[in-house]
């Protein structure tokens, strides 16, 4: 057992817990939906905090994903004291379900046209700041809870190196200042190439073969093409794997750590993302104390605040 640190355990039951003691200071609420770049968003990513959602309009995440089960998943746990903004409302029947097992009211939710919504919170007085997932290009920066360009630094796989813990050895290559084709590659299989601010997974590739190579370079030139990538990592493959976990934790404006539990991964032997069993207190997460204290520490130097999952 690690007795150098001493985290304690969320004992709340919902988000707005988590975060309430962070958000006396001002009028909050939360956006539910991560942004996109499809052509059916209102509001695209398209300027400086890119999301890889798709190299093609036709292989981009759907509204359903990005406007409905991401956003009602978050509003299922989110409470009543943080005020949700959702672009599509939830089925009556669902919410009704999520009353009956989670007994908040969800008298709190506030549903906003989605072809208005970040105009319409940006100039409203309702709200101070707005608590996102991921930085929005249209949500003006004084608008965020936390700064867009602190939010996507920590987001970029290409800071993976700068927190402070043991992780893969990889290179990162900036796509305007290096041509992809003079990038020099391992020259054995397996290893990773990585989009740096991937939704759910998409731009990563695990190359096992030329085939795979060719598949992923292809994927990056078109992200190229549209101009939503700027930087890519290459890195080595974890080989001998014993398990797969997801961490997740809260660091408040005051650095100080909440523990909220650990996600056994599954994935498929080719490394796709099947889901995760959730057995949180039976999972000894002081083997992970260390790497929380570091990531934790260097969040809160940035000056973020919210949950953190590695």
């Amino acid at each position: 057992m690690n007795s150098t640190y001493d985290f304690p355990y969320f004992q709340g039951n919902s988000l707005s817990d988590l975060f309430a003691p962070d958000i006396t200071d001002a009028r909050y609420a939360f956006i539910l939906n991560y942004p996109a770049t499809a052509s059916w968003a209102a509001y695209p990513n398209r300027e400086k905090y890119f999301i890889q959602d798709g190299s093609s309009e036709a292989t981009k995440t759907s509204f359903d994903k990005i406007g409905q089960k991401e956003p009602w998943k978050n509003l299922a746990v989110l409470g009543d004291a943080i005020p949700g903004i959702v672009i599509n409302s939830p089925p009556n029947s669902l919410i009704d379900y999520w009353r009956e097992h989670f007994d908040f009211s969800y008298s709190s939710m506030e549903m906003i046209d989605c072809s208005t919504y970040l105009e319409d919170l940006g100039r409203s007085d309702r709200f101070d700041k707005l608590i996102t997932l991921f930085p929005f290009d249209n949500l003006k920066p004084e608008k965020h809870a936390v700064h867009p360009d602190i939010h996507y630094h920590l987001l970029s796989k290409a800071t993976l190196a700068e927190l402070g813990v043991q992780c893969p050895k990889y290179q990162t290559y900036n796509l305007h200042e290096v041509n992809l084709e003079s990038i020099e590659l391992p020259e054995q299989f397996p290893y990773l190439i990585k989009a740096s601010h991937g939704l759910s997974g998409e731009g990563t590739y695990i190359i096992k073969s030329a085939s795979d190579l060719n598949y992923c370079l292809q994927e990056v030139r078109k992200y190229l093409d549209i101009k939503l990538l700027d930087t890519i990592i290459v890195s080595e493959f974890v080989k001998n794997e014993v398990q797969n976990y997801c961490v997740q934790f809260y660091v408040s404006k005051t650095g100080n750590i909440r523990l909220i539990g650990t996600t056994t991964q599954l994935v498929t032997p080719e490394g796709s993302y099947l889901g995760g069993l959730i057995h949180y207190r039976e999972t000894d997460m002081s083997r992970f104390f260390e790497m929380i204290a570091a990531i934790g520490k260097y969040a809160h130097q940035q000056g973020y605040f919210g949950v953190i999952g590695f």
